[in-house]
């Protein structure tokens, strides 16, 4: 198992959380030098906050890990593309790399802020996607 995958793993933990609690199964964390240092999963229903992505919710609990809020020599492991709003708080942040899991053709960056996140940041694309995938499409079939 590569590291991508393994830290990948991790986040699809977060994400059963997520689901766990009824809430969309995205999960997230944030990596330095191989220790896990934030970790998030979507809380938007029961925060009632829409900006509540795991996204978000990893990257705050990483820079409060760190004491700052520059994730330049960070890894952010998310289940599915960021949205444009997760994209932004990205690249403000400035981090190293992300890895996401499933696309989101819907209301992922790629599509509508392909230039969101920062010019250095390293992209990987696809780790565990199916599995990431399959798990968004099994709660929104739940919820027709």
């Amino acid at each position: 198992m590569t590291d991508d995958e393994r830290y990948m793993r991790e986040a699809l933990r977060e994400a059963m959380s997520a689901l766990s609690a009824d809430e969309i199964p995205i999960g997230a964390v944030v990596v330095a030098d191989g220790r896990v240092i934030g970790r998030g999963h979507n809380m938007t229903e029961t925060l009632h906050d829409v900006t509540a992505h795991a996204e978000m919710q990893a990257i705050t609990a990483a820079a409060e890990f760190l004491g700052g809020k520059y994730l330049n020599r960070c890894s952010l492991y998310v289940t599915v593309e960021p949205c444009v709003m997760c994209a932004g708080a990205i690249g403000w942040s400035q981090l190293g790399r992300l890895v996401y899991g499933a696309s989101d053709p819907k209301r992922g960056y790629t599509v509508f802020a392909p230039n969101a996140l920062h010019p250095k940041t390293e992209v990987a694309a696809g780790v565990l996607a199916e599995e990431a995938g399959r798990m968004m499409q099994d709660f929104f079939k739940g919820k027709r």
